[in-house]
């Protein structure tokens, strides 16, 4: 949950770097967050995907700030990011590149995260 919250507190900022939990769990997060939205949904028997859509919208600039700095702790630029507009192969390109270790020690985006939070 602190990663989640660290993502969302982190909103709007673009530099930096991300670890691989921070992004995984953030992941993860919203994954559990649209099937408890959704059986709500179910339930109340309201308009299918009105709840999913605005959480959709709520984190929307969380999860291109977390995904632009877990680019960045692998020494990527974040415009690969825009990648994913390619059918199916951005989608790989990406995930083999959230799921790489972070670059050791400092790189041009800023200190290893992972040497901060030892």
């Amino acid at each position: 949950m602190n990663w989640y919250l660290k993502a969302l507190k982190q909103y709007a900022v673009f530099s930096g770097r991300a670890q691989r939990k921070e992004y995984w769990f953030f992941l993860l997060f919203n994954i559990i967050a649209f099937i408890i939205l959704g059986i709500i949904e179910a339930v109340i028997g309201a308009d299918k995907g009105v709840l999913q859509a605005l959480y959709w919208l709520a984190v929307l600039l969380p999860g291109i700030g977390v995904s632009i700095r877990r680019l960045h702790d692998t020494n990527r630029s974040g415009w690969w990011l825009l990648i994913a507009f390619v059918p199916l192969i951005g989608a790989i390109v990406l995930i083999v590149f959230y799921c790489q270790d972070s670059d050791a020690g400092d790189n041009r985006f800023g200190p290893n995260p992972k040497a901060a939070a030892a």
